[in-house]
């Protein structure tokens, strides 16, 4: 198969990404609404955050007209940088590639709730008990998290595999 249906295949990701992330969320919002569901009790509940913040809900508390827009700015730099990598690593990276593809899936995941609601939708609630709290979550972070797991797990199996491509390039041996 030739680099370009490569990395066409790639592409699909983060519009699965994106499309799960947002029929979860339409979903969550006309059942969760007023009651949460305990699916595993005092391990594993759904219940319907608005999170006007980023990661961990931290900067949920800052109030600045600026805010949604320094958030988007960072989302849309951070996509920018994922697709360029992305265009310039080996296609046959699968690992490398798909990490890739699913962060920024993430990324756009909840980049849109920011653009259409002005929050991000967040609903999958880890707690120990009524003792521990782990912040709710939705398929967006958790494509993030999984997309930055492959990347660690692509560097680990392929540890100075850019210095030997770096030094091929320049007709090194």
């Amino acid at each position: 198969m030739n680099s370009a249906k490569m990395r066409t295949r790639y592409y699909l990701i983060p519009l699965f990404v994106v499309i799960l992330d947002h029929v979860t969320k339409w979903w969550v919002n006309l059942r969760l609404a007023t009651d949460p569901i305990e699916l595993i009790p005092g391990y594993l509940r759904l219940s319907l955050v608005h999170n006007p913040g980023v990661a961990f809900g931290l900067f949920s508390e800052a109030v600045s007209a600026w805010k949604p827009y320094v958030l988007g700015a960072m989302a849309v730099i951070a996509m920018v940088v994922i697709f360029m990598y992305a265009r310039r690593a080996p296609a046959d990276r699968r690992l490398l590639q798909c990490g890739l593809a699913t962060t920024m899936g993430g990324i756009t995941g909840n980049l849109l709730d920011r653009i259409i609601r002005g929050y991000v939708v967040d609903f999958i609630e880890f707690h120990i008990h009524e003792s521990f709290y782990w912040p709710n979550f939705n398929v967006a972070d958790s494509a993030i998290t999984v997309g930055i797991a492959l990347l660690l797990i692509d560097t680990v199996c392929n540890p100075g595999i850019d210095e030997i491509a770096g030094d091929a390039a320049n007709g090194h041996s």
